[in-house]
């Protein structure tokens, strides 16, 4: 567990760090690729879905090490060839598991997250799902496992392969030159995360741009047709929670509301956006048909409390770390408890950002539930012994949220009629 915390540290740490090194280069180019809003709800995603991993609350079917201990039709050592194998079935694999993501209806709904920023750098990169609580594509992993590619291997190229995604989610890089043949470039990834009817459903792969050469899904971003970004039933929130279920959600109110037995079941299975027609008719959604028309989303806020949003996104770095110094040492059901701590924070101060009335109740129910960790562990989570103003510091950090809470949930209403005025 030490080797895993260890690396789940330093892959924190590299996010950051090139989110903010991509951050001050668009100063410096006077490039505006962010909106602060934006940026604190896809870190705040990302976060979530951190927390998720690291509880392990998806049910994992069939387990890698059960697949290759029974299937394997060879013996493999963990060698350079084994891992250039492994890495090119997982690349395999995962074309097919994000494609299959964006044209089926109900899997949208795991994949819709990452697609939800309507801008594009690395902070919608980090927007990641806490909706899948199933894994349901091991299958795809089985070819891996004929080979009998050893499962440490596996426990290296898995986190590998995730991470090598992440860094082509910048609109600062232009094209690679032969490169753009070869690999998933920046542009090739600004197609698939565009809402333009001409980059729907392109370029799926995630590492070799191959597999979308082959399977008849790659599209070349065009500089007469500058990609929009987003999605077409556009989210309208910044609280990543919200986002998560958003389009599952959708799903279960038109099964419910369709008069057709065949319906309720086909919605599920049908290409993503599918609504039955009776549905359609009685309970229109709208949808963005024309990309350029975009309005953006956006919300009322003050210096104070953006620069607020900020330093609650600092905070819940650090509490990422903390989190994972205790995974060796605390029960798991200790650790749930610290999750849901970290989970209500984050919903409630997204949903501050939204303007939202659900802001301070969410605000209440945290802050009593951190007063009683307090209390029951008197401190918070063995970090007193460590760091003795930690308690005092952790007092001051709910009273002080609480607050801002109530005081910005009180101005709601006044920040709203600011808003339209502007709008007039």
């Amino acid at each position: 567990m030490t080797t895993y915390s260890n690396a789940v540290k330093v892959i924190l740490i590299i996010y950051f760090a090139m989110l903010a090194v991509e951050w001050l280069l668009s100063l410096i180019l006077k490039k505006k690729i962010y909106n602060t809003l934006d940026a604190v709800s896809g870190m705040s995603s990302g976060l979530t879905n951190n927390v998720k991993s690291l509880l392990k609350l998806t049910v994992i079917i069939l387990s890698y090490e059960w697949m290759v201990g029974h299937l394997a039709l060879f013996e493999m050592k963990a060698s350079v060839t084994a891992y250039i194998l492994c890495f090119i079935g997982f690349d395999f694999a995962y074309y097919w598991r994000h494609r299959w993501a964006h044209e089926i209806n109900f899997l949208w709904n795991r994949h819709l997250i990452h697609h939800s920023s309507e801008e594009f750098n690395l902070s919608a990169g980090m927007r990641q799902p806490i909706s899948g609580f199933i894994e349901l594509y091991f299958f795809l992993y089985i070819p891996v496992a004929l080979l009998g590619i050893p499962t440490v291997v596996v426990a290296v190229i898995a986190p590998l392969h995730r991470f090598a995604q992440f860094w082509y989610h910048t609109r600062l890089i232009n094209r690679m030159g032969f490169l753009e043949h070869i690999i998933v470039t920046p542009s090739h990834h600004r197609v698939h995360h565009a809402i333009n009817k001409e980059y729907l459903d392109k370029n799926f792969s995630a590492i070799f741009i191959v597999w979308d050469k082959w399977f008849g899904t790659y599209e070349e971003e065009q500089d007469t047709n500058p990609p929009v970004f987003g999605i077409k039933r556009a989210a309208q929130t910044w609280n990543p929670f919200l986002i998560n279920f958003m389009h599952i959600w959708q799903l279960i109110k038109d099964c419910w509301h369709t008069q057709h037995l065949a319906d309720k079941f086909r919605i599920w299975y049908k290409p993503t956006g599918w609504r039955p027609a009776d549905v359609m008719e009685k309970y229109p959604v709208t949808s963005i048909e024309d990309a350029h028309t975009q309005i953006k989303y956006k919300t009322q806020s003050t210096p104070l409390l953006t620069s607020w949003f900020l330093l609650q996104v600092v905070l819940h770095i650090a509490v990422q770390f903390h989190f994972l110094e205790l995974l060796p040492m605390m029960s798991y059901w200790y650790l749930l408890i610290y999750g849901l701590f970290v989970g209500l924070s984050i919903f409630s101060y997204t949903a501050l950002m939204d303007r939202s009335w659900v802001a301070l109740p969410a605000e209440i129910i945290k802050t009593l539930l951190g007063f009683s960790i307090l209390n029951y562990f008197g401190g918070w989570f063995l970090l007193q012994e460590s760091f003795q103003l930690s308690t005092p510091l952790m007092i001051a950090y709910l009273m002080c949220s609480l607050i801002i809470t109530i005081y910005y949930s009180i101005k709601r209403d006044s920040l709203t009629s600011i808003t339209l005025q502007e709008m007039k």
